[in-house]
């Protein structure tokens, strides 16, 4: 039986996803900037509304890298203790040095705020130097689990790397695989990985108004036909 968290950036799809059963919900704004920390009040509407899956927070501050600057450090920080306050199930971090290394300080302080909860490390390992040393230091750091597409575009295309990794973290942490993972793939990338977690975001293009002069794009919301499928090919 293989484990499904789905990524949103909205209440409503975060409440579909508690709905749809899947395990985790992964709580983010902007999901079209790959994600970014979710509002306090975003955190709260979805809490008070979630009642089966347990919500994970995603703290990023920016988009971009993953080099963080001492005041960003601190932005994060206070944003941890803030979704453990709130009662979040847990928190999704990343914190690399110049050299794509883990930075080992900042994300020790992360998992010290985290109090117990927790720890998911991001894609910030698909970018990272080194991925399997990365994951000997995450293991040391406490983290709990792992989110990668294996260093490439999606899941399946890394999915050789993915083995390696699950094969390599034992009991020791928990890979989740990402990128890409529709109902189609499901399988497939359970299959040639090992891993028993998969993350997924199927969106869709929301409603909207008739086009005006002034255009704010078109936000999406998750695609809940592609979730359920994509869950029921999972287990």
């Amino acid at each position: 039986m293989a484990f499904v968290e789905l990524s949103t950036d909205t209440v409503d799809g975060a409440i579909a996803a508690d709905g749809l059963g899947a395990d985790r919900v992964e709580l983010c704004a902007a999901g079209a900037l790959g994600g970014l920390t979710p509002g306090p009040g975003l955190l709260a509407a979805t809490l008070a509304r979630c009642t089966r899956a347990g919500v994970h927070v995603l703290i990023r501050p920016r988009d971009g890298g993953f080099r963080y600057a001492p005041a960003e450090v601190d932005a994060m920080l206070a944003d941890v203790r803030h979704a453990v306050a709130a009662g979040a199930a847990g928190v999704v971090v990343g914190a690399l040095t110049a050299a794509g290394e883990v930075d080992r300080v900042v994300v020790a302080e992360l998992v010290a705020a985290a109090a117990g909860r927790e720890v998911t490390f991001h894609r910030a390992i698909d970018v990272c130097a080194d991925p399997l040393a990365a994951l000997e230091v995450l293991a040391e750091l406490g983290v709990r689990r792992v989110l990668s597409s294996g260093q490439a575009a999606t899941a399946v295309e890394g999915a050789p790397l993915l083995a390696r990794m699950t094969e390599l973290a034992g009991d020791r942490v928990t890979v989740m695989a990402c990128g890409g993972i529709r109902p189609h793939n499901v399988r497939q990338v359970l299959e040639t990985t090992g891993v028993r977690h998969v993350h997924a975001a199927p969106r869709r293009p929301a409603e909207q108004a008739p086009a005006t002069a002034v255009d704010f794009g078109v936000h999406e919301t998750l695609d809940v036909e592609a979730a359920k499928e994509l869950i029921a090919a999972a287990r």
